[in-house]
């Protein structure tokens, strides 16, 4: 189960093998069926199988049910909408209404959704038409600002032309004067116009495609509107323009308007009479205001009812998926053939029974029913799901595990393992007591804070990282650690622990290297010396601690890998992989580099100048020949020789007793449909139970080729995995590099400008650089690195991976679950 599961701390040995595991039967009275679910719900310790899978899901008895939940769940999402629209949020789960049931959730959610939706739909209502008398205003000022302007100029016409002109003449006149055409009084025709109001974009497009449809028969006046407005088809700000298009004749008319309505121009009616258009100002901003009040108390109701939803929204929205998944589980149980009792199946764990049945006999009670569940335990050959009972801090690492494939039942579980060696492999690539500190703030502040984290909706990245705090907390101790081994702070040594044991030979001596130092303290306490961080070229001896180190490392987990197959195969009773699988791979790895490791730990004891790449090489090409200066202890060429051996009769060990063995027990039991007693090989019992229910013979050349490949895979990746390890030397000799570049090549040299401002930006680009690329990008490289030395290079020693998760029916997973 995950951290957001039940289960509480549990000794370490919990994690070794998965919970024994029992096939369960419960027969329940229907009566109390919707209880005793909800009660196994809240211990959530039964996972239910289907019973009904040949039936659709609108088949089953409780469909009914189901889509009443759905709808009520449909409302809530609908009620989440809306707070979220007006920016409130739903408050935390921490009281519940008493004697609250579906039946009047159902009622209420109803009641609630009708009173909102229609304060929705007045309140778009209005806000439409104050938008509309909006721009209903814009288009009196400006297009009363045209028509002045004309009657203006029709004045000063008039004026000038007073012999000519009759005072019954129409104001549209001057307007057309302003093209420089001159009109006969007796020739002159009623002009018709119209106006609103066009998005700004679109005027120049509306503008030319008037005058192409018209063929230049309109006149067209625009003015911006400076303050953008709420469109009120769309409910979208957009900057418009006011127009108003003067054209003469029905046909005219018509295209206008067709063409008004393809730009989404919005017309409202205007009245020539100017004293009309200042009364119908006054009028419209009246009426503005009387909207603007009845929308705002529209607004102040809308949020006092969403307040009050927001309030009671997780103990509904609970509710309702808590009823919602009982009666998916009650669609898993069969009913029998009196209709009175469900039956139900499922797996649970041994320790779990007592309380089962302890929440069987209180849902009876509690339903006054008459008629008590029944609780017993099936027989069955089926492989069980697999559960480990973690807590907060152990779950992160069997999800490591768990991402790479679930441990088939009461089988060698890595998470034990993976709690010391993921953090320590990822602290040995990232090793640097400076980083490391900087990691632990980071980690800290999101457990100090994982209460609060916790309830929130984090982001994807941000989920994952908070999930794993615990582990990133071991990455951050055990990099400090490597980090004061390495003498590493931001790739700077310091002398913590004493001063350096070396001191200059020659006082002209730049660099501390082995030529020019000589010892003159006792050895450093703790660590790498610091004197022993000098110039590469000269002295690698912390890379060769590395490199070295990381072979040990390699080594030492692949045989805990070796060691946990023969766990295995003695709790599976595996004679045949005892012997012929963990023995043989056991010879065949610490025959060459069980060998090699013992070497360098000599080498170190000994101070010895061996080259070991030469021991290793001629230990195959010349395995006879003297070692000379190269021999690191007495009788070292007979022991390599019978190494040598062992190694190479290693090999056709794995691959030849078993497939034979196989055979002969095949033979012994050919034709016989037996159960596989105990003690008896599981390969041998796979292959006995395929041939006795499906009746195809032993192939023997399929089970040679398997084994075949098995232990060529085997010697192979023995190769391979070690050397694999070495990407432990490698991304600590790039981190080391990286922060050493950072260090030197900006910071110092910031520094040796001696001016400030120069100083604070190398400053600046350090901090970034070191939290870009050495705190998040090595970090995550590291942190890959680590998984994958674990999924393939350890766990593929033992690990088969095979299972199937234990996911119980449990309430405690539906706060997190997605709708």
């Amino acid at each position: 189960m995950g951290e957001r599961g039940r289960g509480g701390c549990c000794p370490p040995m919990d994690l070794m093998r998965s919970e024994p595991m029992q096939l369960v039967q419960i027969i329940i009275p229907v009566e109390s069926a919707n209880l005793s679910i909800s009660y196994l719900g809240d211990i959530g310790l039964i996972q239910f199988k289907d019973l009904n899978v040949e039936k659709s899901p609108f088949q089953r008895t409780y469909a009914t049910q189901i889509k009443r939940c759905g709808e009520m769940a449909r409302k809530l999402r609908f009620f989440r909408d809306q707070m979220s629209k007006t920016g409130l949020s739903s408050q935390e789960r921490s009281m519940t209404q008493p004697g609250l049931s579906l039946d009047d959730l159902e009622v209420k959610l109803g009641d609630l959704e009708a009173e909102l939706v229609e304060i929705n739909a007045n309140s778009e209502k209005l806000q439409r038409s104050y938008n509309e008398l909006v721009e209903y205003r814009l288009v009196l000022q400006k297009a009363g600002e045209f028509f002045h302007s004309a009657m203006s100029s029709a004045e000063a016409h008039q004026t000038e032309y007073s012999s000519n002109q009759s005072g019954e003449e129409s104001l549209e006149t001057p307007l057309l004067s302003e093209q420089g055409v001159t009109v006969d009084s007796t020739k002159q025709v009623k002009l018709g116009f119209i106006t609103g109001l066009v998005p700004r974009e679109k005027s120049m497009a509306f503008e030319r495609i008037l005058f192409r449809a018209t063929r230049g028969n309109v006149f067209l006046k625009q003015a911006a509107v400076d303050e953008t407005v709420i469109d009120p088809v769309s409910g979208e700000k957009v900057e418009k323009n006011v127009f108003a298009v003067f054209f003469s004749g029905e046909r005219a008319k018509n295209k206008i308007l067709k063409i008004c309505e393809a730009f989404g121009a919005n017309r409202y009616s205007f009245n020539e009479d100017l004293g009309k258009q200042a009364q119908m100002i006054t009028e419209t901003s009246g009426r503005l205001s009387e909207l603007k009040t009845t929308i705002d108390a529209g607004l102040v109701h809308r949020g006092n009812l969403l307040q009050i939803i927001g309030e009671q929204f997780e103990q509904w929205n609970f509710l309702v998926r808590k009823e919602k998944s009982i009666y998916h589980t009650l669609n898993m149980l069969s009913i029998d053939v009196t209709k009175k009792c469900l039956v139900a199946e499922g797996w649970s764990p041994v320790f779990a029974s007592k309380q089962i049945q302890d929440a069987l006999h209180r849902a009876t009670h509690d339903s006054n029913s008459q008629v008590d569940a029944i609780f017993q335990v099936l027989q069955t050959r089926e492989m069980p799901p697999t559960y480990f009972r973690t807590n907060k801090f152990t779950t992160a690492y069997q999800e490591i595990v768990d991402a790479y494939g679930v441990a088939k039942y009461q089988e060698a579980n890595p998470g034990v393992f993976t709690i010391v060696t993921f953090p320590f492999l990822f602290a040995v690539m990232f090793g640097d007591w400076g980083h490391g500190i900087c990691l632990l703030l980071a980690t800290l502040f999101l457990i100090f804070r994982e209460r609060k984290l916790s309830s929130q909706k984090l982001g994807d990245i941000m989920e994952m990282t908070f999930g794993g705090r615990y582990v990133i907390l071991l990455m951050a101790l055990f990099s400090i650690y490597t980090g004061l081994i390495y003498n590493e702070f931001f790739s700077v040594p310091f002398e913590l622990f004493a001063r350096s044991a070396y001191v200059c030979r020659d006082p002209a001596c730049r660099d501390s290297t082995t030529v020019g130092l000589i010892k003159e303290r006792d050895t450093y306490p703790f660590g790498v010396d610091p004197a022993w961080h000098g110039t590469r070229s000269e002295l690698p001896f912390l890379n060769s601690l590395k490199m070295k180190m990381s072979i040990l490392l390699g080594v030492s987990q692949m045989n805990l890998g070796i060691i946990l197959s023969y766990f295995n195969a003695r709790f599976f009773k595996s004679t045949l992989n005892t012997w012929f699988q963990f023995i043989p791979q056991m010879i065949f790895l610490n025959s060459l580099f069980g060998y090699l490791s013992v070497l360098i730990i000599i080498k170190w004891c000994t101070g010895s100048q061996a080259d070991l790449y030469h021991v290793m090489i001629y230990m195959f090409l010349s395995p006879t020949d003297e070692l000379g200066e190269n021999q690191l202890f007495p009788g070292q060429k007979t022991v390599q020789l019978v190494l040598l051996l062992l190694a190479l009769v290693s090999v056709p060990w794995m691959l030849f007793p078993k497939p034979f063995l196989l055979k002969r027990e095949h033979n012994r039991h050919h034709g016989e449909s037996y159960a596989p007693l105990p003690g008896t090989d599981e390969s041998l019992q796979s292959e006995a139970n395929h041939n006795s229910h499906g009746h195809e013979e032993f192939e023997f050349s399929e089970v040679f080729v398997h084994q075949l490949i098995h232990t060529i895979e085997f010697v192979l990746g023995a190769v391979s995995n070690t050397a694999s390890y070495l990407r432990l030397w490698a991304l600590s000799l790039a981190h080391s590099e990286l922060s050493s570049v950072f260090y030197e090549k900006v910071l110092l040299l910031a520094w040796g400008y001696n001016n400030v401002i120069i100083l604070i930006v190398g400053l600046i680009v350090f901090i970034f650089a070191t939290v870009g690329v050495l705190l998040v990008m090595e970090t995550l490289s590291a942190f890959l690195h680590a998984l994958r030395l674990h999924w393939v290079e350890f766990q593929n020693k033992f690990y088969e991976g095979d299972g199937y998760k234990f996911y119980p029916f449990s309430f405690a997973s539906l706060d997190y679950e997605e709708e």
